[in-house]
Parts: structure tokens; C-alpha cells; sequence
């Protein structure tokens, strides 16, 4: 079986995900999606915290708990149905990258309800703790990085100038058709990463 690895961008309540195999040491998308996060893709859902906020304290952490183990189940049954659909077209995931904001270490509960740019971080930190532990429990190793480190990361790693790795990063969404975001430019890159790590 040939090796393949996922790469994430979380977002509020999803997650771009793109499956990438390596093929003559050259990336291939296998296929990409949205990974939702949450049952009801609505705001109150969406932006645990910012909802949270607008409750009294004992019922913010029972709903941010509440919606903490929603993702978790949600990422792990989506992992999951990717490692089946990857081993019936003859792939073996052996790993995933998931892409971090800038990554401040939040503080208790109380304080981050009381901080508008806190709620903010936590909501995405909210997703991302999901999905490290949807990927543990799968048994895959996750490499987690920052996303402005991504770039010069991956031009040293890979050996490539920031202008070549930005072309072949541009030219694999071509064969898939748009959308080809910056989510799922990244999320490939990130997953091209750590099959050549």
C-alpha cells in the first residue's frame, strides 16, 4: 500500500482537509473536503465561546464542554471514514498535519469570557484540541505547525525556492478544479510535509 497523509485548516465549525500521496517524491491530491465540526452549522454552534459568553458561568462551561465533545466525536468519525476510503483505494494513512494560529496559551475559563480576542482564540483553539485528539484516538501521529512558519518550513524541508514551492503548490489544485483556496493550498502543503518528513 502507498503511504498517504491528511493536512487540516480549521476554521470556525470545520476544517479543510486534503489527503496527499507522494508519487516519484511528487505530491498528488487524492481528494479534499470540509470537515464539519459541529451538528448544527450555525453561529451559536460555530463560535462556542463567543455563545458561551452570553450565558451564566456554570452554563458557558457545561455548553463549551457539551460542544468540545460534539467536535471530537465529529473529527474522529471523520478520520475515521477517510482511513476506510483511503484503504479501499489502496492507501495507508500514516499521518496528518494540522496548521496553528499564531498560538497564544489561553488562560481559565473566566478570563477568556471576559476578553473579546481571547474568545476569538479560543473558539479556533476549540477545533484544533478536537482534532489532535480525534487523531490520537485513530492512532495516527500528528505534526502540528504554525501557519506563517509554513512557507520557509517547507521550502527548507523540501528543498525548493518559496517561488518553485508556490507554483507546484498552485498547479496541484488544477487537475482537481476549483475551489483551490489558500485552505486547501495549505492543507496540501502541510500534508506534503509530513510524508517527507
Amino acid at each position: 500500500m502507498q503511504k498517504a497523509a491528511l493536512g487540516f485548516r480549521v476554521h470556525s465549525g470545520w476544517a479543510a482537509l486534503v489527503a496527499v500521496t507522494l508519487e516519484k517524491k511528487s505530491p498528488v491530491v487524492l481528494f479534499r473536503r470540509k470537515l464539519q465540526l459541529v451538528k448544527i452549522f450555525s453561529y451559536t454552534f460555530r463560535q462556542p465561546y463567543h455563545t458561551a459568553e452570553k450565558m451564566a458561568l456554570g452554563e458557558a462551561a457545561a455548553f463549551v464542554r457539551g460542544m468540545e465533545k460534539e467536535s471530537r466525536e465529529l473529527a474522529v468519525k471523520g478520520i475515521r471514514e477517510v482511513q476506510k476510503e483511503l484503504t479501499i483505494l489502496k492507501y495507508k494513512l500514516t499521518g496528518c498535519s494540522l496548521l496553528l494560529a499564531a498560538g497564544r496559551k489561553l488562560p481559565e475559563f473566566e478570563k477568556i469570557l471576559s476578553s473579546h480576542a481571547l474568545i476569538h482564540t479560543a473558539d479556533g483553539e476549540l477545533f484544533r484540541h478536537s482534532l489532535r485528539r480525534a487523531a490520537a484516538r485513530c492512532k495516527l501521529p500528528l505534526t502540528a505547525m504554525r501557519e506563517r512558519d509554513l512557507p520557509a518550513e517547507a521550502s527548507k524541508l523540501l528543498r525548493l525556492k518559496p517561488e518553485v514551492l508556490s507554483r507546484r503548490i498552485v498547479a496541484l489544485g488544477k487537475s482537481l478544479g476549483p475551489p483551490w483556496t489558500q485552505d486547501e493550498k495549505f492543507s496540501a502543503l502541510a500534508a506534503w510535509l509530513t510524508l517527507a518528513r
